[in-house]
């Protein structure tokens, strides 16, 4: 199974996350004429050699109008211009601009180093904000396939929704700060069309490095990782080491969170392509996405530590208990179920169970004794086994029914979701089976 891998050691951003998928392709001058073709105005995306701790890999730029638009994914990498010196000691052959150029509004930020200081100053005259619909518009517009449009929109919709909860307003009033501008726009497509292009079966990452300490941005100095990234980021591993400063942007971590299926150690795989996206700081450590490419074989599945929070419940009304279990489910829990007990006195009871990956234990915690009548919870910590997943759409003479394909540990299976299955079959006055017979 033609899987990919995100390694994700020094967090995420956009422009890392393309570079590393364009070292992958077969072709990435081709690549990049096309890119630059694809309607996103005044945009020229070039794709320089870079050396991090003696590792070669590509940095992408894109300018708008010429100029480095330096956005939120950019400082937090700290980006400063050297390449040209280092340049000639590199193999990569593709580090060539292309674009067209149109009159267009430049979206200008200008950003210092992320470690330390963080003063915008803008330079350049005009300066505006793309809404949630602007961006969906330009995208819908772009001469690429609709796949990649509706790639690209889900990503920015999960932008949207981050900055409209770190704001408070609505997502139709949100104004990208940052994550609107044009370079934005086209890291995103970049990537969809790279993964497009691509065409692997699954796409698994490692968890998140998403850095420590803080970040200055037009709100105000802020803990890392801020807070639209940490939105985004809800249900994901992630984690912080001592490299101070903002590892994990918004749009790195929005790709990620669209397209990767599981987030995991890295699965038994033969490689056959590794790419290497590099950002423009120096760390102790190379700051660097690697991407490896390959097959993987049908034993690799999910293993990893989960926790099971555990407690009695015997004064709480059923409806209650279904309403607790409910939002553990839509706050991230892996799996919330109860069982029948009998409890002192001879009541009857339930033992409710809560499974959640270990780093949610905390707030999973706070919410059963929130939205509980307990006043004790119990801790396992074991190690959980689970299969993939993938949904596909399969199309019936009675309409379309989602599949769900669950893999790994050498075992393939496949089953229909129940609730098409079943409104076709209250549409067309035919029985489930005769819908599963049509499957």
């Amino acid at each position: 199974m033609k899987t990919l891998y995100f390694e994700c050691g020094m967090g995420a951003a956009g422009d890392m996350l393309m570079a590393s998928l364009l070292e992958l392709h077969e072709n990435p001058y081709d690549f990049l004429q096309r890119l630059g073709k694809i309607g996103i105005p005044d945009v020229t995306v070039s794709a320089l050699p870079s050396d991090k701790c003696g590792i070669t890999g590509v940095h992408i730029v894109v300018k708008v109008g010429g100029r480095e638009e330096v956005s939120h994914d950019h400082h937090e990498h700290g980006h400063t211009h050297s390449h040209g010196e280092h340049e000639h000691a590199h193999h990569h052959g593709y580090d060539r601009s292309h674009g067209h150029t149109h009159s267009h509004t430049k979206h200008t930020h200008n950003h210092d180093d992320h470690n330390h200081s963080h003063d915008h100053s803008h330079e350049h005259g005009d300066h505006s904000h793309g809404s949630y619909g602007d961006i969906e518009h330009m995208i819908n517009h772009l001469n690429v396939s609709d796949v990649v449009k509706e790639n690209a929109i889900e990503v920015y919709k999960l932008l949207a929704e981050a900055e409209s909860h770190a704001h408070g307003v609505p997502v139709d009033q949100v104004h990208f700060h940052e994550v609107g501008e044009l370079d934005a726009v086209t890291d995103i497509v970049g990537v969809c069309m790279l993964i497009e292009e691509l065409a692997p079966d699954k796409i698994l990452s490692s968890p998140i490095n998403i850095g420590s300490g803080y970040v200055r941005c037009s709100h105000g100095i802020l803990p890392v990782p801020a807070p639209a990234t940490a939105t985004i980021l809800k249900g994901v591993p992630m984690y912080s080491d001592e490299t101070k400063g903002e590892l994990c942007t918004p749009t790195g971590a929005a790709i990620l969170k669209h397209f990767v299926s599981v987030f995991c150690e890295m699965p038994m795989m033969t490689v056959s392509g590794i790419g290497y996206g590099m950002g423009k700081k120096d760390f102790a450590k190379a700051n660097c996405v690697r991407a490896f490419i390959g097959e993987s074989g049908g034993m690799d599945g999910i293993s990893e530590s989960v926790v099971e929070l555990v407690c009695n419940l015997d004064d709480m009304t059923a409806e209650a208990v279904a309403y607790a279990q409910q939002l553990l489910f839509d706050e991230g829990a892996l799996d919330v179920y109860t069982t029948p007990i009998g409890m002192k006195k001879g009541r009857s009871g339930l033992s409710l169970t809560c499974m959640c990956h270990v780093s949610d234990k905390g707030r999973m915690l706070s919410l059963v004794f929130r939205h509980t009548t307990t006043l004790g919870v119990r801790e396992y910590v074991s190690r959980r086994y689970a299969l993939h997943k993938k949904h596909s759409e399969v199309q019936t003479k009675y309409g379309t029914v989602k599949v769900k394909t669950s893999y790994g540990f050498g075992v393939e299976k496949s089953k229909p979701e129940y609730e098409d299955v079943a409104k076709i079959a209250c549409e067309n006055g035919i029985s489930i089976q005769e819908v599963l017979d049509e499957l």
